[in-house]
């Protein structure tokens, strides 16, 4: 039999464990570094390991608190990504540095018992088995006019970018890279991520910009 690298929907575990990060967004396809060093997301990785290699990437609440006034389990928003551990090294300082690749979307059905500190849950994937599936935008004039706003957008943000990269880059690459990387606001990230369609994650994000750059400029209007 060959072997096969790809994920498929129709094997995706029925549980996983969660990693709560503030302001950090996966996406379908894009990958994403990340620096264990926590005792609990140690044991949460080698679960991860043993158990289909997968971990949900989830935001915490801002708005709901935490549970039982218990700052380590803080409330959840019910939508993450899954991201599938392609690759790992563990340092001299005893860290684990990984690269998830984003799978697929889940909503969280229920919480599981803690286990040596992380969180897991059962989780349903159904709603977003497009996930599966590389998309494009619908008209070459949107991508056209999305690229226009970004240049202001990484001068306000001092971003610097590689702007024959960004030309030469796909559509879903484009919008989900740049979705992962601005520096939005907790609440506007999970935004993106529950965007349906990539479509509609562009009508989001471009939104998200618009209104960062007209906050910036506004705010350097009393700059005496």
């Amino acid at each position: 039999m060959l072997y096969c690298f790809d994920n498929k929907f129709e094997e995706l575990p029925e549980s996983i464990p969660l990693f709560p990060l503030n302001k950090v967004l996966l996406l379908p396809r894009a990958k994403l570094p990340l620096n264990l060093f926590e005792n609990r997301y140690l044991h949460m990785f080698d679960y991860a390991l043993k158990n289909d290699r997968y971990i949900g990437m989830i935001q915490p609440s801002e708005l709901s608190g935490s549970i039982s006034g218990n700052e380590k389990s803080p409330s959840l928003y019910n939508i993450g990504c899954a991201g599938f551990v392609t690759a790992f090294s563990q340092t001299n300082d005893k860290r684990y540095e990984i690269i998830l690749e984003g799978v697929c979307r889940f909503k969280i059905k229920k919480e599981l018992e803690i286990k040596n500190g992380f969180r897991r849950a059962n989780v349903q994937w159904s709603k977003f088995k497009s996930d599966f599936k590389t998309e494009k935008l619908n008209h070459k004039e949107k991508r056209e006019d999305f690229l226009k706003i970004l240049r202001p957008f990484f001068e306000k943000m001092s971003m610097n970018v590689d702007w024959e990269m960004i030309e030469g880059t796909n559509d879903e690459d484009l919008i989900n890279t740049i979705s992962m990387c601005s520096p939005f606001d907790v609440n506007e990230k999970q935004a993106l991520l529950e965007a349906i369609s990539l479509e509609d994650r562009r009508e989001v994000l471009t939104s998200l910009i618009h209104m960062n750059v007209n906050k910036n400029n506004m705010g350097s209007r009393y700059v005496s």
